[in-house]
Parts: structure tokens; C-alpha cells; sequence
């Protein structure tokens, strides 16, 4: 396995990289003596592939464990889910001196990390990502929450887990669109900070596409370790950490409009960052050549590029839900050029809404 350290103090954790490693959950755990008793919180479609390992590796290491199932989507990620999980900690009698195993990708991720925060007050979880998306972003640096009716992830906390353990094997029953869109989290890396690795994505297209592991290990270690880097330098997005946050203003509002079901989280990003480069040109950050080379790195990766077509009136009011809008605008991450980033207040909605009226 490969180590990586995200450094916060006393609530530091590793992120543990390997193939076939969800045998050794067990072992690792008891090494962080979090407890003795532990809940894993999956969905149907994740359990069926992998809770019987998982349970396996912590009985083994002496643990109790209770298996809850959540329903499988972004539409489920809400209050009613999580009271789900409340419901079935206390059946089960979980005290202080358990902790929670979210087994799943992003929505597990993010649900089970906000019940552990708030769960008795708080107890430990880790995260065991089993999508691309989750074990390059979600899993990593603390952000949990669920949605509202009225925008995503408006509802949540940082709370860190106490490891993260990602099995690449676990790639290998994912569905081809879940693992398309993981791949625009993996992309948004090279744009936002890192241009060395954009160039390395654009030269390993066809070992992306057919989901080469060895290739795969190095791009899951560097998206971790730009996160890490990200995430040790400002833990609760107070400033540099919102460059993650590239695409995403636009792909919160895809989401929103077409109500958490026409689109996974990775292609609303993917559209996002093609309006994001878009509006970063007109700024003058980037170039006509910057955004052809993340259009068409996207398109050879098969994500989806094209606004969805909305009123706009439509963007506007969703636009104004995001959890990134402070009184005076919206903190709007453009790329300058392929590798860095720049976040600014943007209070000109005319401007932001360009690209919905197709002008750029």
C-alpha cells in the first residue's frame, strides 16, 4: 500500500492506496483503536460487491458489527436518509465507544461522515471510497453534509475521518458512467494546480479508458496528495481551499434544475468547467487554446461538455442557492491557463450568465 499523510495536527489521518486492501480494514482500525463495535453504512448496489469482505476484515479483528443500507443516489442524500441512520445507530445501541465505516462513494461518504459528526455528539468514521469520484475528492478533507430542497449541501459540517482506505479493486465493478465521471474530479486537478498532471492525463487517454490499475494507482495518488496539500492549507475553505469548488458553481445549479437525476455529479462538474474556462477567457485569465484543450480532454474521456438548456431565469435563482454566495456575489473560481487558479468575487450575474445565453 501507498501512505499518504494529510497533515491537521491532532486530527491528522492517512490515506491508504492499495489493490486488494479492504482485507486489512480490520487490522488497520484496531491500530487507531477506534473502538469496539463498528456500523457500515453502504447502499444495495455497493453492499452486494463488498460489506461481506469488509465485515469479515473487522470480525476478524474482534470487532462487532452492524450493516445498514441506505438507498443509492444524490436523490437520497437528505434528512430523511440520515434520521435513517440515527434510527438504526440507537436500535443497535451504539455508544461513544463505536464508530462508523462509510462504504460507498460520495453520497455514503459525505452522509456517513455528518451522522458521525453529529452522532452522540460525534464518534470517529472511516471512509472506504469505492467509486473514482469519492477515492480522488469526496473521501478526502472532511467535508459532510446531505442536501436540501433548496440547494446541495447546504446542510453539514468538516469533521475528518480517522483513515481513509481506497481499494482500486473496487473500480472494476463500476458501472462505466460512475467511473466516467470520477474522472472529471481526477481532471479538475490538472486545471486548477497542477499542469504537469493535466498533460499526463492528456497522454494516458486510452489507459484511462479502459481503466489501466497501474496507471489508475498514480492518478488516485496524486489527485490525494493535491487535495492533501490543498486541505492542510486551509482546512474550512476560509479562502485558498474554494479552488476546489472549479465547475462546481454551475454543476450545483445542473443538479438542482434537473432535480439530482439527469446527471452524476462528475458530468455536471465536467459542464461546469467548461463554462468556468469560458467565463475565465472573457476575464482574461485563460485563452481561446486553454479552453480547447479542457473541452477536448473531456470530450476524449467521454464527459459531457454542453450547457443544459434551462431559462434564464432558471440559473439565475439557482445560482443564487449556492453555498458559496456571500452578500455581496458569488466566489467564482476561474483557471488561469492550464495548471493554476484564481477565486473572485463576482457580483455581476449579466456576467456570470453569459454562457446561459449563449454569448461565449
Amino acid at each position: 500500500m501507498q501512505k499518504l499523510l494529510v497533515s491537521l495536527g491532532e486530527r491528522s489521518y492517512t490515506i491508504q492506496i492499495g489493490s486488494g486492501t479492504l482485507s486489512s480494514l480490520g487490522e488497520l482500525c484496531s491500530e487507531l483503536a477506534l473502538g469496539s463495535t463498528a456500523a457500515i453504512v453502504t447502499n444495495s448496489t455497493i453492499g452486494k460487491f463488498y460489506s461481506q469482505a469488509v465485515q469479515a476484515s473487522l470480525g476478524n479483528a474482534g470487532y462487532i458489527t452492524h450493516l445498514i443500507e441506505i438507498p443509492d443516489g444524490e436523490a437520497h442524500k437528505n434528512s430523511v436518509t440520515l434520521n435513517r441512520i440515527y434510527d438504526a445507530l440507537l436500535d443497535a445501541g451504539l455508544g461513544r465507544d463505536s464508530f462508523l465505516v462509510a462504504l460507498g462513494g460520495g453520497v455514503v461518504g459525505d452522509i456517513t461522515g455528518f451522522a458521525a459528526a453529529t452522532f452522540l455528539r460525534g464518534i470517529p468514521f472511516v471512509q472506504v471510497p469505492t467509486t473514482l469520484l469519492a477515492q480522488v475528492d469526496s473521501s478526502v478533507g472532511g467535508k459532510t453534509g446531505i442536501n436540501h430542497a433548496l440547494g446541495k449541501n447546504l446542510i453539514g459540517s468538516f469533521y475528518q475521518p480517522s483513515m481513509v482506505l481506497i481499494d482500486t479493486e473496487t473500480l472494476t465493478t463500476l458501472p462505466d458512467r460512475e467511473y466516467l465521471s470520477g474522472l472529471a474530479e481526477v481532471l479538475k486537478y490538472g486545471i486548477v494546480c497542477d499542469r504537469d498532471f493535466f498533460v499526463f492525463l492528456e497522454n494516458n487517454v486510452e489507459n484511462l479508458r479502459k481503466r489501466d490499475l497501474t496507471c489508475l494507482k498514480e492518478v488516485i495518488r496524486i489527485s490525494c496528495s493535491r487535495k492533501a496539500s490543498v486541505v492542510e492549507r486551509d482546512e474550512k475553505e476560509g479562502g485558498y481551499r474554494a479552488v476546489l469548488n472549479f465547475g462546481h458553481t454551475y454543476a450545483h445549479a445542473i443538479e438542482r434544475l434537473t432535480n439530482y437525476t439527469s446527471f452524476l455529479h462528475g458530468e455536471a462538474v465536467a459542464i461546469g468547467m467548461v463554462q468556468a474556462a469560458k467565463l475565465s477567457e472573457l476575464k482574461g485569465y485563460a485563452d481561446r487554446h486553454d479552453t480547447a484543450l479542457i473541452i477536448n480532454l473531456l470530450k476524449s474521456l467521454g464527459l459531457p461538455v454542453d450547457l443544459v438548456p434551462f431559462p434564464v431565469d432558471q440559473y439565475y435563482q439557482a445560482l443564487l442557492k449556492d453555498k458559496k454566495m456571500r452578500s455581496q456575489g458569488i466566489n467564482f473560481v476561474f483557471n488561469k491557463g492550464i495548471g493554476d487558479s484564481v477565486i473572485e468575487n463576482v457580483s455581476d450575474w449579466d456576467f456570470l450568465l453569459q454562457v446561459v445565453r449563449g454569448e461565449v
